[in-house]
């Protein structure tokens, strides 16, 4: 390569920037301290709101309820914490494919662009591959279909998020070391023709496991494994963590698994995705996105309890890609009052409601059903209730005497309005979606989801105290946590793309640029 002036000013100009940069960190170049063990946990839509009122929601749930008090989580009592911008190539509210890209490999792209530049036609050499490259073993693991967007962005190169079975393939040829947690969304091809995925990867070299005893009997020394959670739902997905059963395979357990599969002397690097807290997000249901970040932590704890067995030389650090919903902790009609303990009552995620609903449209294809003979089901698996004008005002006397049972009982009573607008939702709800008004005022009340369900997390995310802005992304920054070799770098407030930096950094990786 011709050597030019203008090369030699950028190359100028690069180190110059590197070197203020590790002056900024208080850390010389010799100094940074070297992560043979890796952990990146991403959990996806997770915004400083949804992370605090998991804290809130575990304070009250343990009975602090005299005092405002949190109880901070495994990785938020972590001694470092940065804040990362988000924003993609094409606009300041990111996707996860853009937003992957740019912390798995250092550049900016397109909203659903994976690993790609924004005019797709030069790709970008990953973490992960660059990791692997090195010698040291690579996990992926996630909660939702192992081909979406998030853990794809370690492994795929693709024009588009949604090229499901181009992503599969490149997993089934890849080099890494272990794949675990959802399955795959189109293993066959979209129009079910081509060769199975599956087939492909065991021709590769990977073993594939899909039963709950073949996973849990993968023992170390075993390599190139796709272990695929048994219990999925149709998006290929873990249930959610509110609604799964209590032998299901947990984040928490890929998480241990992989650890298991993954460590040897040379180091690894491991991905693991929290993908449902951003679905709960969409979908605006506080509770249900609150408990998958509690099943985030377990996972966290699994790579806590291995950092102590190897303190010198591990690092974990916990992000999101971007934040779902635009949660809030406080709403217009609360003031200055939150009962984030309300959402105790909630048993059940918004996509069990859907769930339901669709067998009531089945049984009452007429739509001849009242908010009333539904109060059973909402009652027992949300909490509220509807209660008679007398029996409000004995409540009300009650609770001015202060009776905290009434005062809780009153909290948990539909308003006239939350009446209203359930039986509306319900009315909704029984008839076909095909059916239901698409105007932007139906959009705004149910953002395309079941009315009921959304309707009621809304209305018991308000009684408590929570308020959404969106069914889609915000352009907020995010947290970063950090414990471990090397954890300095990661404080302060950068970009996502620095993030790609900071782990190169720290795991004495070379950066390859572009082109695969």
């Amino acid at each position: 390569m011709k050597i030019t002036k203008f090369t030699i000013q950028i190359v100028f100009i690069l180190v110059l920037f590197w070197s203020m940069f590790l002056v900024s960190s208080g850390l010389c170049a010799d100094e940074i301290p070297s992560a043979r063990y890796v952990f990146f946990f991403i959990g996806d839509g997770m915004g400083l709101a949804s992370i605090n009122a998991a804290e809130i929601y575990t304070s009250v749930n343990q009975g602090s309820l005299s005092e405002p008090a949190i109880s901070k989580l495994n990785f938020t009592k972590f001694p470092i914490l940065g804040l990362c911008t988000t924003y993609a190539a094409d606009g300041f509210i990111t996707d996860s494919a853009s937003a992957g890209t740019a912390i798995a490999t250092g550049h900016k792209t397109n909203d659903g662009v994976i690993n790609m530049d924004p005019t797709k036609t030069v790709t970008y050499t990953t973490l992960a591959e660059m990791a692997k490259e090195k010698g040291m073993k690579v996990g992926i693991v996630s909660s939702v279909s192992i081909d979406h967007a998030t853990p794809a962005c370690f492994y795929a190169h693709q024009s588009s998020r949604k090229n499901y079975y181009d992503i599969a393939c490149e997993l089934a040829t890849s080099h890494f070391d272990y794949f675990g947690g959802g399955g795959f969304l189109q293993p066959q091809g979209k129009e079910k023709d081509q060769p199975d995925v599956l087939d492909i990867a065991r021709k590769n070299g990977f073993t594939v496991v899909t039963s709950k005893d073949e996973i849990l009997a993968l023992t170390p020394g075993q390599e190139k494994i796709i272990a695929i959670n048994p219990s999925l739902d149709e998006e290929k997905a873990f249930p959610y963590a509110i609604d799964a059963k209590q032998d299901d395979l947990t984040l928490a357990d890929f998480t241990r698994k992989g650890i298991e599969l993954l460590d040897n002397p040379n180091g690894f690097f491991f991905m693991i995705e929290g993908g449902k807290i951003d679905w709960a997000a969409h979908a605006n249901d506080a509770k249900t996105a609150i408990a998958d970040i509690l099943a985030l932590q377990k996972a966290v704890d699994e790579a806590i309890q291995f950092a102590q067995t190897h303190p010198e030389d591990t690092l974990i650090v916990i992000t999101a890609d971007h934040e779902t919903g635009g949660m809030s902790i406080g709403n217009a009609g609360m003031k200055y009052s939150t009962n984030l303990h309300l959402l105790t009552f909630q048993k059940i995620s918004y996509q069990a409601v859907e769930q339901y609903v669709e067998e009531l449209r089945k049984t009452y294809p007429e739509g001849k059903l009242n908010l009333a003979e539904m109060m059973d089901f909402i009652t027992e698996n949300f909490g509220v209730t509807l209660l008679t004008d007398a029996d409000r005002n004995i409540l009300k006397n009650q609770a001015e005497e202060g009776d905290k049972t009434a005062v809780e009982k009153l909290a948990l009573t539909l308003t006239p309005d939350e009446i209203q607008s359930l039986s509306e939702a319900l009315l909704l709800s029984l008839q076909e979606p095909k059916e239901r008004p698409q105007d932007d005022q139906s959009y705004l009340h149910y953002g395309g989801y079941e009315p009921l369900s959304i309707t009621l997390t809304r209305i018991l995310d308000q009684k408590a105290g929570i308020g959404w802005t969106t069914y889609s992304h915000t352009g907020i920054p995010v947290p970063v946590y950090a414990q471990g070799a090397g954890q300095e770098l990661f404080a302060g407030y950068y970009d996502n793309t620095d993030l790609f930096t900071k782990f190169t950094m720290v795991m004495g990786l070379e950066p390859v640029g572009v082109g695969k």
